[in-house]
């Protein structure tokens, strides 16, 4: 019988593998995949992660963990070399290597393990996981199955359309083609657009997006405050239409572009006009693709003009975001939804389950709708995984802070 299983170990997952390490818990976490891989498909020479170092696994709960990014330096002896550095904001690559250094010492992780069933036994008072290479019994399970790339309903099923998680894979052929068109307007739209840029010699590079600007990501030091537990509280007190409308409006906040690849990518194309002409390069914005057929003719709509226009192009990077993937092959009919299908979750990121389970099932990156656009964040996940292992430990293992932000989000007797 354990306390814990984890669906899935990707960084959220695995950050609550770590901060479980250090208590009495008997967890187990299991991923299907032969090891831990952090969106290899975008592992772009240059690119850096969105938030600071300090947002790894631990340390914004527990700076002492053995399994902090300085205690990995340490062990990589690279401390003084990062020192000198300066950097506030690692590589993507080496957040990727620390996570897995991460993965490698945490006896509660098993790759190639993939969970196929989840089912309440009342005979056992537990939950029956079976996976791929046996079954546990389980009080509690957590689900961080992470999301799904989509792409644009036009573009689907489509040759020669890629989405920009493989990028990479598909980089040779996109370097070489006539003809490539990148559609999306944040940050991994960005960063592909910069490197093909960069890369092609020849040929048309185009770049289209549904906003009405390509914007930068909001970074001012009060605007960040949206992703502090703070924040958190407050969105998941909100009603459920009030939510709806707030995520939507709070785009720039995490689908923008940073301003440092907004100055790179302007950079390059500058140093193109030296000399006279302009790059054979078309940047887009309040454009859709709305139609799409064989041989990849397009029809893009402009929004604000309300007119459209046929395009034909060799091939399509697709940088159009993930969707939170469909949790209901492993809860079967075991959790309660909203009237909108979402599950119902509450402020520990606890399911809401129908009677007669007294187990508890907790989600991580699957509860935007109830808890913001800081879901997905890097720089939460300490704080919503030692939510979790409080929860489930039924006591504070670990303490955290009742104010994060200068902020006053809401109005409460006495806020004012």
């Amino acid at each position: 019988m354990l306390d814990l299983v984890g669906v899935g170990i990707g960084p959220f997952n695995l950050s609550l593998a770590a901060l479980a390490s250090a208590t009495d818990l008997r967890a187990r976490f299991f991923d299907r995949a032969p090891e831990f891989r952090w969106h290899p498909g975008l592992m772009i020479d240059g690119t850096t992660i969105q938030v600071p170092f300090l947002a790894d696994l631990v340390t914004l709960v527990d700076p002492t963990s053995p399994f902090s990014f300085l205690n990995y330096l340490r062990d990589r002896d690279r401390l003084y070399p990062f020192y000198f550095a300066e950097r506030f904001h690692i590589p993507r690559a080496e957040y990727d290597d620390y996570c897995r250094w991460a993965s490698e010492r945490l006896d509660s992780c098993a790759f190639g393990a993939e969970v196929e069933r989840i089912e309440w036994s009342t005979k056992d008072n537990a939950f029956a996981v079976t996976t791929s290479t046996g079954a546990v019994l389980s009080r509690s399970v957590v689900l961080g199955v992470g999301t799904a790339p989509v792409l644009p309903e036009p573009l689907r099923g489509l040759d020669n359309v890629v989405h920009s998680a493989d990028y990479l894979v598909a980089r040779d052929k996109l370097v070489d083609a006539g003809d490539v068109t990148v559609v999306g307007s944040g940050q991994s739209g960005a960063e592909v657009f910069l490197d093909l840029l960069r890369r092609r010699e020849s040929g048309r590079l185009r770049w289209l997006t549904r906003t009405s600007a390509f914007a930068p990501m909001e970074y001012s030091k009060l605007g960040l405050e949206q992703f502090t537990p703070d924040y958190v509280r407050y969105f998941h007190g909100l009603d459920a239409p009030t939510r709806d409308r707030l995520v939507p409006a709070q785009w720039q906040l995490y689908k923008a572009i940073s301003a440092e690849t907004i100055d790179a990518i302007h950079d390059e194309l500058y140093q193109r006009t030296v000399g006279g002409g302009w790059p054979e390069v078309t940047l887009a914005p309040g454009t859709e693709v709305v139609a799409a057929r064989p041989g990849l003719e397009l029809t893009v709509r402009h929004g604000q003009q309300a007119t459209t226009t046929e395009l034909r192009t060799d091939a399509v990077v697709c940088a159009t975001g993930y969707v939170e993937r469909d949790l209901g092959p492993l809860l079967a009919d075991a959790a309660c939804r909203d009237d909108s299908g979402r599950l119902q979750v509450d402020a520990d990121y606890r399911l809401r389950l129908r009677p007669g389970i007294t187990g508890a099932v907790y989600v991580q990156n699957a509860e935007r709708h109830t808890h913001g656009v800081g879901a997905p964040d890097l720089g939460l996940a300490a704080w919503r995984s030692a939510t979790i292992v409080n929860a489930v430990c039924g006591r504070a293992v670990y303490r955290l802070p009742q104010r994060t932000a200068f902020t006053t989000f809401g109005l409460s007797e006495g806020a004012l």
